[in-house]
């Protein structure tokens, strides 16, 4: 079935939304992307996170990209199929760079992400979120980072002391 222009481009836009969300901690916006009973599955190297539900998911986004994280999700090169007019699924590709200040890692990788899409009251929310990495990379440091700019510092949930 054809994409309609319109419906491709809001499509894009939630993505897009949605990896910004992610790497500034907006949950609250990130809130508004995801259908209620959303899912989520993410497969790298060596983990394997699954969720079931928007709220297990903002929770588990909100300690992933903390204070002490740099984030960094690029996705492009989307195929966008329209399943019905209120339903589509999409594959985009991935690439991403984390940097875990407290765990003294940086993750470099990519990944193909699957989703799963649903219009409601004229809006395209993410019903289903996944990705399998195509590679990555885990990489410890010593000595963080010269980092001269960190908006998770500011905006991302503070940790504990360790």
């Amino acid at each position: 079935m054809a994409l309609p222009l319109e419906d491709y481009e809001l499509i894009r836009q939630l993505k897009y939304r949605y990896c910004r969300c992610i790497d500034t901690a907006n949950l609250d916006e990130l809130r508004e992307l995801f259908t209620e009973d959303a899912g989520v599955c993410y497969v790298g190297g060596s983990y394997r996170f699954e969720a079931q539900g928007r709220d297990k998911i903002l929770e588990a986004i909100g300690y992933a990209f903390h204070s002490e994280a740099v984030a960094f999700h690029h996705v492009n090169h989307p195929e966008i199929a329209l399943d019905s007019p209120t339903e589509a699924h999409a594959t985009w590709y991935l690439k991403d760079w984390f940097c875990d200040l407290r765990n003294k890692i940086v993750t470099d990788g990519s990944a193909l992400y699957r989703d799963r899409y649903v219009k409601i009251g004229g809006e395209w929310k993410i019903r289903f979120a996944s990705y399998e990495r195509v590679f990555e990379i885990v990489t410890p440091f010593t000595e963080p980072p010269n980092l001269t700019a960190h908006w998770l510092a500011r905006h991302g949930r503070q940790l504990p002391a360790s």
